[in-house]
């Protein structure tokens, strides 16, 4: 799938929040939510602190807030972007609020090569594309994009 200018400058927002997420000593994971006009409607960083909740992700809990908020008929004309790709536990929640399209900067492989068994991030190695994929409503997802500049919020966060 290909992306747009307006992808990119949403994406680097995404990352811009990851960024200030990590400043905060959060972990540096960001997702907003964009309605097909190129409204944002909503933006999360991740949310394990303060409760140390392992379910607490960005994209997770943006979807519970879209999901709640919007209707299915302008979930499916919108777009997610997030600095990395979703989970599974993320990408599920993304096919399940109905959202159509998904933008992400660094791939869950890469994420996996940077943190390694962080028992914060024990990331799965599992493309968003294969849990769509399985499902019956289309997603489209364009990623991994700006994949280099996403991973730099996280190469010096994970190490620390």
């Amino acid at each position: 799938m290909s992306h747009t200018e307006r992808d990119i400058s949403f994406l680097r927002e995404s990352f811009r929040l990851a960024e200030e997420a990590s400043k905060q000593g959060i972990h540096p994971f960001a997702a907003i939510l964009v309605d097909a006009d190129g409204k944002v409607l909503m933006e999360q960083i991740n949310a394990f602190l303060p409760d140390h909740d392992m379910t607490g992700h960005a994209e997770r809990v943006l979807m519970t807030r879209a999901n709640t908020t919007y209707s299915p008929e302008i979930l499916a004309g919108c777009t997610m972007y997030t600095s990395a790709e979703p989970c599974a536990m993320c990408a599920g929640a993304v096919y399940w609020a109905g959202v159509g399209r998904v933008v992400y900067g660094a791939s869950e492989k890469r994420l996996k090569d940077m943190t390694g068994n962080h028992p914060e991030n024990p990331t799965l190695d599992l493309p968003c594309r294969t849990v769509f994929n399985a499902g019956q409503r289309k997603v489209e997802v364009v990623g991994p994009l700006l994949e280099e500049e996403s991973a730099q919020v996280h190469l010096s966060f994970w190490q620390a």
